[in-house]
């Protein structure tokens, strides 16, 4: 069997972007956060108070490696980006869980996801996984289902293109990590805003890709909260299945709303397989929301054994 192309070494890069924002009525909920390097510092530094030579020459800081993948399926080359958690490279044969996020460039939520992993296993709080980040190429397509709202058609170009997008990660991107990588079987997805909506309509329409959901503030209102209208019909239509759905939302009030009548949705018709926690965050925006729930559904769903 041909292997894949080796991954490259990935440098930081010093500028960040903002992920734009989807106006509507609700001045939804598009926009992205500079993202935090302090978190990755114990990653990224030399020791305090190492001594400097002016005489030598700065390197890249490396935190992990990325490839390219040639999709058949999206028409067009998706760049990967990958964080092995400490104790990877000090074994030849211990393998991982898998963490997938969308939204997952060096400029977007990649680099704070990827400190949060580093500090939480560091201090014994989060199981080590494998961090696989998908960068964005047309964001609004690949993670919006379709929608019967004409306002929502003039977002992007496309929109509606979240089959597509499911279907590259488990025909595509899931083998590739597989060959690449030391992994186990367990997987799991986080995201935040559209990425967030991905997450839940994984969650019910295609359950059986991932182990765990993780999703923060979703755009559960995309097409007029259709994904919550079905999710009654959707739950009872599974089989039995081992699963786990971590959620939250931070200060807008209709967006928490949504997901409370979601909440109610999963304590009326949730299978006993399916694990599922609500979380609110008031004191959070939409703009915040991400790193610090992240850290407490890391936190929760990702508990090492001995403190379970």
């Amino acid at each position: 069997m041909a292997m894949p192309p080796k991954p490259t070494a990935f440098r930081i890069k010093a500028n960040d972007t903002m992920k734009t924002r989807i106006p509507s009525a609700h001045h939804r909920i598009i926009n992205h956060h500079r993202v935090p390097l302090l978190a990755l510092a114990s990653i990224l530094l030399p020791p305090f108070g190492a001594p400097a030579n002016a005489d030598d020459k700065a390197a890249p800081l490396v935190i992990g490696e990325t490839f390219a993948i040639d999709s058949k399926i999206l028409g067009e080359k998706r760049r990967i980006n990958v964080y092995m958690p400490p104790g990877y490279a000090e074994s030849s044969d211990l393998r991982f869980p898998v963490l997938y996020m969308p939204d997952g460039g060096m400029a977007e939520d990649f680099l704070h996801v990827a400190g949060l992993v580093q500090v939480s296993v560091g201090n014994g709080t989060m199981r080590p996984f494998l961090l696989v980040g998908i960068e964005n190429t047309e964001r609004r397509r690949d993670l919006t289902g379709p929608t019967e709202s004409e306002a929502e058609k003039k977002i992007a170009p496309k929109v509606g293109g979240s089959g597509e997008f499911r279907k590259f990660i488990r025909d595509e991107l899931m083998p590739q990590v597989k060959r690449r990588y030391r992994t186990t079987a367990e997987t799991a997805i986080v995201g935040e805003s559209l990425a967030g909506l991905f997450v839940i309509e994984t969650f019910l329409v295609a359950p059986d890709l991932f182990d765990t959901y993780i999703a923060f503030d979703p755009s559960l209102w995309w097409n007029k909260q259709k994904l919550v209208s079905d999710a009654g019909r959707q739950l009872t239509s599974w089989p039995k299945l081992n699963k786990a759905l971590y959620f939250a939302s931070s200060d807008e009030k209709e967006n928490a709303k949504i997901m409370q009548r979601f909440a109610d949705t999963l304590a009326k018709n949730a299978l006993p397989g399916v694990h599922w926690h609500y979380e609110k965050m008031p004191e959070e925006k939409h703009s915040t929301i991400y790193h610090p729930a992240a850290l407490r559904a890391f936190r929760e769903v990702f508990k090492p054994p001995m403190t379970k």
